[in-house]
């Protein structure tokens, strides 16, 4: 016999003799079967005794909300979030300030700049002033500026609510954009969509409360986008965004295998829920029952994905009003068409993602293309809901996690292809239906727009303005993690 063969020998007799030998039983043995109890269900127990003391599962109304919920009558039943992600210029789209052009090629005065912060791509250049690239004009009965690049969200500036005093704590993309989304600076909270679909739950049983879309980019992208900023962090994985792709499978692992019936497969759905539930019994996972109940979306969405993603039936005049690159699958303009459908179906949190506003250079070409892709199906989906009978109860919200900087970005202090550097003091987004103040503009900068001049909006009073268009009171609605309870603001 080998040394290996006599070592497992010795071990079984070993463990023989301590299992039988009251005076040497071990004490896994004695917790695991003496007493009936393993550590880990002692320690589980322990564990679900804190998670029902501290409500962590509260009851749920027939379309999963939570029974409390909504705290107040509701002015918008959905939100479609039209994120741009870069930092989109509000010195060339919103913020019209004729009084750089005083200032243009002047250094940024330290009476002015007041020791704020610029990032390390412009720490070493001198902070001159750059004039807006465009003309403002003032559109419709609200007066409202708006750049030359956007001429067809010109058409409806009576329906937007501009916020031009908004400012967030990071400077750089993805602490600003997890911040912009999820409340806090560092990955593992729960999105915005997350916690409306936690707290409201879903009209339709068919497809998901929360779905997301990115622009499929004429040209590649060199702008991540992480799956955290759709993610449910703490929150049962159920809520998490669920990504819509623009291939063949929208959603990943979604269709069948060839030769599999459709019948054979609800029979292995129901023997696994079988299996999920006696393991459920046993252990109380609360992941077991989203594992439960996303296999069955999952089998309902196998028909309701291919229907909403056909869009063989929409009339020719609706790819005349989202322009010309709305044929295009995965386009913004695809998927703004797609956003109204989802609406149409009651998912209560759409998002778009539209990389690549991050304009350090060639602002007068790089700006410009983003404003192409956006302006027409921005617009176009504006008006498509207001015709529609929906726009007063969907807020739909146009803006990014930071804005631009007053002065000049050139890479090189010599450089003449100029952009403008990240800047998340002041900066602008819009609003629309939903309960907002519409041909409205909240808040103003000062005449370089390097300071805010009156009525601060920190992402956090965002957060709670959209949360309370929602029905929520932003204090109350909470989920106890780790021994505190935590909020999205």
């Amino acid at each position: 016999p080998s040394p290996m063969n006599d070592g497992r020998s010795a071990f079984r007799k070993n463990q023989q003799r301590m299992n039988s030998d009251p005076i040497t039983t071990t004490r896994r043995y004695f917790l695991g079967q003496c007493t009936g109890l393993s550590l880990g269900a002692m320690a589980l127990s322990q564990k679900l005794g804190q998670v029902l003391a501290a409500g962590a599962e509260p009851m749920r109304n027939a379309i999963g909300g939570l029974d409390a919920l909504p705290h107040f009558a509701s002015k918008a039943k959905r939100v479609i979030f039209l994120t741009q992600s870069g930092g989109p210029s509000q010195l060339e789209l919103f913020d019209e300030k004729p009084g750089l052009m005083k200032w243009a090629g002047i250094e940024l005065p330290d009476s002015v700049r007041q020791g704020q912060r610029v990032t390390t791509m412009t720490a070493n250049q001198k902070q001159l002033v750059m004039p807006p690239r465009v003309k403002f004009a003032r559109c419709g009965k609200s007066g409202a500026t708006i750049g030359e690049w956007l001429p067809h969200l010109r058409e409806v500036a009576d329906d937007l609510c501009f916020i031009k005093s908004m400012h967030t704590d990071e400077i750089n993309h993805a602490p600003a954009m997890t911040k912009f989304l999820t409340g806090h600076q560092l990955p593992g909270r729960p999105s915005m969509g997350a916690w409306l679909s936690y707290g409201l739950g879903s009209e339709n049983r068919n497809l998901p409360d929360y779905l997301v879309m990115i622009s499929k980019m004429q040209r590649p992208s060199d702008q991540p986008l992480y799956d955290h900023y759709w993610g449910s962090g703490f929150l049962p994985s159920r809520y998490q965004g669920v990504k819509l792709r623009n291939s063949k499978d929208p959603v990943l692992y979604l269709s069948d295998p060839d030769g599999l019936p459709r019948d054979l497969r609800r029979g292995m759905l129901n023997g696994l829920a079988e299996l999920n539930q006696q393991r459920l019994v046993e252990t109380g996972d609360p992941e077991i029952a989203t594992r439960i109940r996303q296999y069955e979306m999952a089998y309902r969405m196998q028909t309701s994905i291919p229907e909403l993603t056909d869009l063989s039936g929409e009339p020719e005049e609706v790819f005349d009003l989202y322009g010309p690159d709305s044929r295009r699958a995965g386009s913004y303009a695809a998927n703004c068409i797609l956003a109204r459908r989802l609406a149409e179906r009651g998912v209560r949190f759409i998002q778009l993602f539209h990389p690549d506003w991050d304009h350090h250079s060639r602002l007068t070409s790089w700006c410009t293309a983003r404003c192409r892709d956006t302006d027409q199906p921005s617009a176009a989906l504006i008006k498509d809901l207001k015709r529609r009978g929906m726009l007063d109860d969907t807020l739909v919200i146009w803006g990014g996690e930071f804005g631009r900087t007053p002065f000049r970005e050139g890479r090189t202090a010599a450089s003449k292809v100029l952009g403008r550097d990240h800047y998340p003091d002041c900066y602008t987004l819009f609003m629309a239906g939903g309960g907002v103040k519409a041909g409205f503009d909240y808040g103003s900068t000062d005449e370089l727009g390097f300071h805010i001049a009156e009525n601060k909006v920190h992402v956090h009073d965002l957060q709670a303005t959209i949360m309370h268009l929602l029905g929520f009171d932003h204090e109350r609605l909470t989920y106890r993690f780790q021994g505190r309870d935590y909020r999205l603001t």
